[in-house]
């Protein structure tokens, strides 16, 4: 098998066991495969890798090849980013992925189409990375329920805010979904606290202001950051914008669980894409990415960020 061939299907297992605990109530917090990930990393000593993809680009088919490439890398968690006409978040690499699966005809339904065959040959962790209007026009019962059936594990809705958020997480940890959110280097403890508060599987801090893009260094004030999160929560702590090369992932190491790497990995499809649409070109430069950074994340016997405090 070439180091970018998609994997056979797995055989049946318990994807639904998470969704099928108790008479349709939450399902029970802390079983998940986010949890069971972040838990594995740490026991090693390794610092995570969050791999985000914008689903859909440049092909729906395309992006499936990518995607199970980078599950087969080393991945530890996956994002799958719903494409989405007016991002604010996002910088302009990510904009422009988005603008290519949008007009490869990528919807909401499609990418959860997606994340089923990508499930059907992979354990690797999904997160579906979206804002909340695609949720919003499906209807959130619909989502919730859809997204549970094609195995996803957790969902980001980067403009949910934790006071708009009850019934969105109710809905969502009902299906057995955990619900992250973003805290950001403004968040006041106040607001660390709430965050934390509504967050399960994880909670993604971004290092720094601004919109998501690769940079050259990590902030100075990060370090005092992700301390401030961890008063808050006992959930492995995620960090992204900005991280993009191995010596990011080693600056990581014993301040966060997981670094979160976006647009890096996406340059890599555009780049690719403008020579070879079917993805093959493409899956092989991310995995090569991802490989790197999962190297840089074992060197040096990292001690779990969350047993430091």
């Amino acid at each position: 098998m070439s180091e970018t061939a998609i994997p056979k299907p797995l055989k049946p297992s318990a994807t639904k066991q998470r969704q099928n605990e108790g008479d349709g109530q939450t399902a029970s917090r802390g079983e998940g495969r986010i949890v069971r990930r972040f838990r594995e990393t740490g026991s090693r000593g390794e610092l995570g890798i969050v791999a985000y993809l914008t689903a859909g680009d440049p092909t729906l088919a395309a992006s499936e090849r990518i995607i199970l490439a980078a599950a087969e890398a080393g991945a530890d968690v996956i994002e799958l980013g719903v494409p989405f006409s007016d991002p604010v978040a996002d910088g302009p690499t990510i904009q422009r992925a988005s603008e290519r699966a949008l007009r490869g005809g990528a919807t909401l339904a499609g990418v959860l189409d997606l994340a089923r065959r990508v499930r059907a040959r992979t354990e690797v962790p999904l997160v579906l990375f979206s804002y909340y209007n695609p949720v919003l026009q499906m209807g959130l019962e619909k989502f919730a329920r859809a997204a549970a059936e094609a195995s996803i594990d957790g969902v980001l809705a980067t403009d949910m805010t934790p006071e708009e958020s009850p019934e969105y997480r109710g809905i969502l940890q009902a299906q057995g979904l955990d619900t992250i959110f973003l805290g950001a280097p403004t968040s006041t403890d106040e607001r660390l606290a709430a965050i934390a508060e509504c967050s399960s599987g994880f909670l993604y801090l971004i290092s720094r202001t601004g919109v998501t893009g690769a940079r050259e260094s990590l902030p100075e004030e990060l370090p005092a950051l992700v301390r401030r999160a961890r008063k808050f929560t006992k959930l492995p702590i995620a960090v992204g914008f900005g991280i993009s090369q191995p010596e990011h992932v080693t600056g990581l190491a014993g301040i966060a669980d997981a670094a979160v790497v976006g647009s890096a990995l996406v340059a890599e499809v555009e780049k690719a894409a403008t020579a070879d649409s079917t993805g093959e070109m493409a899956a092989e430069a991310v995995a090569r990415r991802i490989r790197a950074l999962k190297a840089a994340a074992r060197v040096g016997g990292v001690r779990p960020a969350s047993d430091s405090d």
